[in-house]
């Protein structure tokens, strides 16, 4: 049994630190305690390593509130002009990330770093650092409990991660979502007021950038949740919105966390419906953001033409959102390509039938949105 004091007492005398930069957190991980307390219904080893998760977390955002704070100039930096990659999960975000970072002018957070950002690396460390091996390391122990995942999803440790864990340092957004049976927590993190999330993630990005600035590009499903809170943040984002078949989507995201949540618990996969509606409320909400906001810059990407022609499809990017474009670009990118061909790891091979989904319900659903994108 998880208690919210014990998990912050933890952290504070780990870190020797006590100013999380405000208590906005504290909410959500009161929610998601009550759930990994209950029906969540965790494994000894899945309770040891979500403990151990939340503690790191807390930990870490007070590394990172304490640097800030001693290093001013690290806060008097803005986040120039960032670059969104927004859009219902499993609907071509990785590759997009990926194919950004492959710019050498581009930054994303790094896999490694998202949970070791203090100190801040050094521009000729990113792939170098010390920390980089921890997470290697990490990544043996999860791949060991969940072999075959990395057909589902691989990050290498020194690649584009998705700011999912930067968000759930302040326990908003959808890492937890995906990793455990938590519907408390679920129902409150999908209208819960998030600017505290948005403005504890501007802090690490300049914490990051520091001493490694770069043309930011980010990525995460969260954000179609929450594009206001990342205007009200970035005012002068620009985003990148991906669209892909909503059968096709949803099956490979309850495939994705039907993986992750049997390493946690024994509890069988049952939220279809709650990943149905996440991908709906996604399309819903960017929906409403175009329509409110009309001269934010926003590029759409239909999955089957990325996937059919990549290269085509950034140079179109890069014109829309007004970025310079090098052949050494498009020849990193066609390289990545290469290095990186779908089904690298095996075949990730999903249904709606197998998550107790009728795909003419799911069609029927989401006719709407599948016209609008001649999906």
């Amino acid at each position: 049994m998880l208690d919210v004091d014990d998990l912050i007492g933890t952290a504070v005398r780990e870190t020797g630190l006590e100013d999380f930069g405000g208590q906005a957190f504290r909410e959500g991980l009161e929610h998601l305690v009550a759930d990994v307390n209950g029906p969540a219904k965790l494994t000894t080893d899945g309770a040891n390593i979500i403990q151990g998760l939340i503690t790191g977390m807390l930990s870490h955002r007070l590394q990172v509130v304490d640097w800030a704070a001693g290093h001013p100039e690290v806060t008097a930096a803005e986040v120039e002009r960032p670059l969104f990659v927004i859009g219902p999960p499993r609907t071509g975000t990785t590759l997009l990330s990926g194919l950004l970072h492959a710019d050498p002018r581009r930054r994303a957070p790094l896999r490694w770093e998202a949970m070791r950002a203090v100190p801040p690396v050094q521009a000729d460390a990113l792939e170098t650092d010390p920390r980089v091996a921890e997470e290697e390391a990490s990544q043996l122990f999860m791949d060991a409990l969940n072999p075959g995942f990395k057909a589902i999803h691989d990050e290498p440790a020194t690649g584009p991660t998705e700011c999912v864990s930067i968000l759930a340092q302040d326990f908003r957004g959808l890492l937890f979502d995906v990793i455990l049976e938590a519907p408390s927590y679920r129902e409150w993190n999908l209208d819960c007021d998030h600017t505290s999330a948005y403005d504890y993630h501007r802090l690490q990005l300049q914490v990051m950038q520091s001493h490694a600035r770069g043309w930011w590009t980010l990525k995460a499903p969260t954000h179609a949740l929450t594009p206001e809170y990342i205007l009200a943040r970035y005012p002068d984002a620009r985003f990148v919105v991906t669209h892909r078949d909503p059968v096709a989507v949803i099956s490979s995201v309850c495939s994705f966390a039907r993986s992750m949540r049997r390493v946690f618990s024994d509890v069988p996969f049952a939220a279809a419906e709650h990943w149905t509606r996440v991908v709906e409320l996604s399309a819903t909400r960017i929906a409403d953001f175009r329509a409110a906001h009309p001269d934010v810059p926003v590029v759409d990407v239909r999955y089957p033409d990325l996937v059919a022609d990549p290269v085509a499809t950034m140079r179109r990017i890069y014109t829309e959102v007004g970025d310079p474009l090098s052949a050494d670009t498009e020849a990193r990118w066609a390289a990545y390509m290469q290095e990186n061909p779908q089904g690298k790891f095996g075949r990730h091979e999903y249904s709606t039938a197998e998550f107790g989904l009728s795909t003419e319900a799911v069609r029927e659903r989401f006719a709407g949105y599948t016209a609008d994108w001649d999906l």
